[in-house]
């Protein structure tokens, strides 16, 4: 099964820590699997190039796709792709999951393998593509990351299949609000969405839909700047994912 149109889900969040073991999904995985439509035991990929193909931790997102019923196979790219047809591999499968680390590292990967060119194929395929993160910012324009150092930097070379940027951990890490403010008043960032950790953002083609949380309080927002020159951000109404 296919999502019945391009679906991306962007977010702040998915992992949980469970009463026994090291990782579970969290209601964003779930969510990811359920837009995607399908009727039978769900096909996953992970790609967590923007850690470097941790092969520990990517051990312990096979344990948690065990537990929840899911087919995972992970797409590492280090020290070479591990499957001859990386376009066929994905289009097989209903959720593409983006791991979460450096952006700026992501993209330059990606592009050297043209995986720039084949998720936006997947995509258009109807393959629900989602991250974490990294695998957030990923699919906007670009976003506020700390790729280059502990200082937060603008990245602006993502690959725009969301025509908006995008802030991540908007509520967990001090500087994250005040960068995107800062970055949107002076141009570098355009409108930009962003999450709270643990909260999606859902995009329809490029509409954003709606805003979803794995956990209470969270919300989503819209960061623009007005026909003053003022900064406006606005709350995304966001709904709570079941427990």
């Amino acid at each position: 099964m296919s999502a019945d149109q391009p679906t991306i889900l962007a977010t702040s969040g998915g992992f949980v820590r469970p009463e026994r073991g090291d990782l579970a999904f969290g209601g964003l995985v779930h969510h990811a699997v359920e837009l995607s439509g399908t009727t039978s035991r769900p096909r996953i990929c992970h790609l967590g190039t923007a850690g470097g193909d941790q092969r520990w931790f990517n051990a312990h997102l096979s344990e948690a796709a065990a537990g929840a019923g899911f087919d995972l196979t992970h797409l590492n790219l280090f020290p070479m792709p591990g499957v001859e047809d990386v376009e066929a591999h994905l289009l097989a499968q209903d959720v593409v999951w983006v791991g979460g680390g450096s952006v700026a590292n992501l993209l330059a990967v990606w592009r050297v393998h043209g995986l720039d060119a084949i998720v936006r194929r997947v995509w258009e395929a109807g393959v629900v593509l989602a991250g974490v993160s990294a695998g957030s910012i990923c699919w906007f324009r670009g976003g506020t990351t700390d790729s280059f150092g502990p200082q937060l930097r603008a990245v602006t070379d993502g690959l725009g299949l969301l025509p908006y940027d995008n802030g991540v951990h908007y509520d967990s890490e001090a500087r994250r609000r005040p960068t995107v403010h800062a970055l949107v008043a002076e141009g570098t960032l355009g409108e930009t969405h962003c999450s709270d950790d643990g909260v999606g953002l859902l995009y329809r083609g490029t509409q954003l839909v709606e805003a979803v949380a794995e956990v209470d309080g969270k919300g989503g927002y819209v960061v623009t700047k007005g026909a003053d020159g003022q900064v406006v951000e606005s709350p995304v109404e966001t709904r709570r994912l079941p427990h």
